[in-house]
């Protein structure tokens, strides 16, 4: 079975240098592999494509067969890295916590420990303002919050 690290390290090394990385590499069984990519500033198909070449040039299809995925971490994907949460400040979020709240708001730092998210709410008229630290260890999953505004 092709190994999900080796896969990691093989698409690493094609992408240094440039503003891409890895998010996930998955091997169900099966061999079958699921990688998905983000950038700091743009991700598009050809990117895609020619990191799927990268792999199937390292990887042997005659050794061992393999079915292969390449795609960018969706905007309806959760952030799975730092990096991810870092490059999506100033946007809107909904954080699931693990103890089964929901907090959204403005994300508007994001560090080794975790994130910083900001709330206006108004009710009856009555508006506040709330700055929430959130650790990552509290953290379930973040998702950005699509507006078509």
């Amino acid at each position: 079975m092709i190994n999900a690290d080796e896969i990691r390290k093989t698409i690493e090394q094609k992408l240094e240098g440039t503003d891409k990385f890895v998010v996930e590499v998955k091997v169900k069984t099966g061999n079958h592999i699921t990688v998905l990519l983000d950038s700091d500033t743009n991700l598009n198909i050809d990117d895609c494509v020619a990191v799927n070449r990268h792999i199937e040039s390292v990887f042997d299809r005659e050794t061992e067969d393999y079915d292969l995925v390449v795609s960018t971490a969706g905007i309806d994907q959760p952030y799975k890295m730092l990096r991810q949460y870092q490059k999506n400040i100033g946007r809107e979020v909904e954080v699931s916590l693990v103890d089964k709240t929901i907090f959204i708001g403005k994300l508007t730092a994001a560090d080794e420990t975790g994130i910083t998210v900001y709330r206006k709410t108004k009710i009856k008229k009555v508006e506040t303002e709330e700055t929430r630290l959130i650790p990552f260890n509290e953290i379930k999953q973040t998702k950005e919050i699509i507006s078509f505004k």
